[in-house]
């Protein structure tokens, strides 16, 4: 029997194969979880086909988080497939790469960064928000960032939004804790994922783990990381909210 025998899991945010988001998916399928996957518009047709590769392919709903029409459907959406929700994975983010990222910062208009911190980070809540009428107590809500607490080469308004997301969550933890919700995320190392591909320069972040991970880091390894996001939303993590758990290899913990 698996960790989340008979629970049920939004993963939000599943384009290709080379994502946390899917191979979160899988992880959670094997450990017992029914799981239901979402993207929206272009991206829908690809995500149609790579969810034929899980295990079980789950059903796939349409949901932009910056739609406030998708979120208000979306109870409706998700109650055709499942009776409650046990879990929900945010794997979403987008800077666009033109302006809010590779070394743009001091001029990337406002515009642009508003939409960087609503996709990415805003996004935590009104998902959540979205899915409370199904969450019960022992939910557990899963975001994905990659440490924010220091600046990081080409990474620019998408760092500042990873630190409102990890702000976000760790009050999703204090406002939700009373019903038995809990709010987590999972810091993973450089992956090469489509996200990372987009993001100009990040080749040095490869040079970067590979001299300072004391665990060794595989980029292209996306099973550690899954791991903890279906940790955390299991219940071997009944009293832990608020918590960013590192997957990184231990690069967050030492110095050069």
């Amino acid at each position: 029997m698996g960790i989340l025998e008979g629970k049920n899991v939004l993963v939000a945010g599943v384009t290709l194969n080379t994502s946390i988001g899917f191979a979160a998916a899988k992880v959670a399928q094997e450990q017992g979880a029914t799981v239901v996957v979402s993207n929206f518009g272009r991206a829908m047709g690809i995500t149609r086909r790579v969810i034929k590769k899980l295990p079980t392919e789950p059903a796939l709903l349409e949901l932009n988080v910056s739609d406030a029409d998708h979120l208000a459907a979306l109870p409706e959406a998700l109650g055709e497939h499942v009776d409650r929700l046990d879990g929900i994975v945010h794997s979403i983010a987008f800077g666009n790469p033109e302006t809010a990222l590779g070394g743009k910062f001091l001029d990337t208009p406002w515009e642009d960064v508003g939409t960087a911190v609503q996709v990415s980070a805003y996004s935590l809540k009104s998902l959540t928000m979205a899915c409370r009428p199904l969450l019960t107590r022992g939910s557990s809500v899963v975001g994905l960032t990659f440490d924010a607490t220091i600046a990081w080469p080409g990474y620019d308004w998408m760092g500042v939004a990873k630190a409102a997301l990890e702000s976000t969550s760790r009050y999703l933890a204090k406002y939700l804790g009373p019903e038995g919700i809990r709010s987590n995320l999972v810091a993973a190392g450089p992956l090469e994922s489509l996200a990372k591909k987009a993001i100009p320069g990040t080749e040095k972040y490869n040079e970067v783990w590979s001299e300072r991970a004391p665990l060794g880091w595989d980029a292209t390894d996306f099973e550690p990381t899954a791991k903890a996001v279906v940790a955390l939303l299991s219940d071997w993590f009944p009293a832990t909210t608020g918590e960013i758990v590192h997957v990184d290899g231990g690069v967050h913990a030492v110095g050069a």
